[in-house]
């Protein structure tokens, strides 16, 4: 039986809306300026809620959809399985970036966190 053939309060409830806390989340990781970024912490500390993991679990769900690869790791390793889009976007913004020592895998760069990393210095003018 197709779900068009069900009674109308049958039919399984779809929703376009996301939770507030994703909403949230996203919406800081738009605010990330091009060459900057936050860590998934940063992003939770800026918030005033949650953590880490709560941060890039919103991330993998929800964050295709906004510039994802300004969210990240503190340790400035690239998200794996992403790194050469992810690059190319670093690139193309000029994150600073760290060269790739010879032991790591691919020789794929870290980002330079001190330099990349942004505090969220809008704060106060817009705090969500």
């Amino acid at each position: 039986m197709s779900e068009q053939s069900l009674p109308d309060d049958a039919r399984p409830e779809y929703t376009d809306t996301l939770p507030e806390y994703a909403e949230r989340v996203l919406e800081v990781a738009e605010r990330i300026p091009p060459g900057r970024v936050m860590t998934y912490g940063d992003v939770a500390e800026w918030l005033e809620e949650g953590g880490p993991r709560q941060v890039g679990r919103v991330m993998a769900l929800y964050g295709g959809a906004v510039p994802w690869w300004r969210v990240v790791r503190a340790d400035g390793v690239l998200l794996p399985g992403h790194e050469l889009r992810a690059l190319d976007h670093y690139r193309a913004e000029g994150t600073p970036l760290k060269q790739a020592s010879r032991a790591a895998e691919g020789h794929v760069p870290r980002l330079d966190m001190k330099r990349a990393r942004w505090d969220g210095g809008e704060r106060a003018e817009g705090h969500i």
